[in-house]
């Protein structure tokens, strides 16, 4: 079964554009040793502290993500990191470090401002840091795929990579995320992972394997990729995006670019017709499509 469902994830994933998790705020506990299906509910975290991080996900809302060492084990040093930040729609963000001189004084931090999105008084994290999802017990593929990419990259970036409980899309393993700007990647194996590394370190995306911008809905994000693939625009801030309206099945989203121009792309969403796996374990069901009906472009 395991096999089974790796070899489904690579043969029949499904269209990748469009397909990164929602999220504009994210809470990043480091937590070494195993983690079950749902980690912070299994793993070594005290029931108080996986409660708070159950209740930081509702109320801030916020992404809450167990990090860990690529390779480590159980680290029975008390003092844990805290990673907190943004992503923006319109492109970038921030991230910050704090460090906890133990895992149970994490409840007493104060997180709210980030709801504001401003500081909650940690170090400016000033380098981009790059999560890889090994979550095996949530699916095997996140194993498969993610653990030889996470090795792979602490081998270059050393601690600016991490690697961290589930962040959706498991048929995409090896996942990527790269903070603070919340582009995703899937597909990856160790030689890919590192060109979008470098590209991403370059102000560049690779279009072929990233699957959207976290901080905006999947029509948007499938839109963003869509007309950059059309205009060959792989510069980060090559495209910003403005806003965007929806008619039933239609989206319309604009960008504009460095040169001045807007770009409107009406997008039709819908559901693949032919069913298949989305995560192991699972039923097959359909995946969302996104098709590009319309580009205008005004100066």
């Amino acid at each position: 079964m395991p096999d089974f469902c790796a070899d489904i994830s690579r043969a029949d994933p499904g269209p990748i554009g469009g397909t990164a998790s929602r999220a504009r705020r994210w809470v990043l506990v480091e937590q070494p040793g195993g983690w079950g299906r749902d980690a912070p509910n299994e793993s070594a975290l005290p029931p108080e502290t996986a409660r708070h991080l159950h209740d930081l996900s509702r109320t801030l809302p916020a992404r809450v993500l167990l990090i860990r060492r690529s390779g480590g084990g159980f680290d029975d040093a008390p003092h844990r990191t805290l990673m907190v930040g943004v992503s923006r729609v319109d492109g970038g963000g921030w991230l910050e470090r704090l460090q906890l001189s133990s895992i149970e004084a994490l409840v007493d931090v104060d997180l709210r401002g980030l709801s504001a999105g401003t500081t909650v008084g940690g170090r400016p994290v000033d380098e981009p840091t790059y999560l890889v999802c090994t979550n095996g017990k949530h699916d095997v593929c996140c194993a498969t795929y993610g653990l030889p990419v996470a090795r792979a990259l602490a081998g270059t970036l050393g601690d600016r990579v991490w690697e961290c409980s589930h962040v959706g899309g498991d048929r995409f393993a090896g996942n990527l995320v790269c903070l603070p700007d919340g582009i995703f990647y899937g597909h990856l194996d160790p030689d890919t992972a590192a060109a979008a590394v470098a590209a991403h370190e370059a102000g560049r995306l690779l279009p072929a394997v990233c699957r959207g911008r976290s901080a905006l809905s999947f029509a948007a994000q499938a839109a963003e990729l869509l007309v950059r693939e059309q205009f060959g625009i792989d510069q980060l801030d090559g495209l910003r995006y403005l806003d965007s309206d929806r008619d039933g099945d239609l989206h319309r989203v604009r960008f504009a670019t460095t040169d001045g121009r807007v770009m409107a792309a009406t997008v039709r969403q819908g559901r693949d017709a032919r069913p298949r796996m989305l995560t192991c374990g699972t039923a097959p069901t359909t995946a969302p499509t996104h098709e590009l009906v319309d580009l205008h472009v005004a100066t």
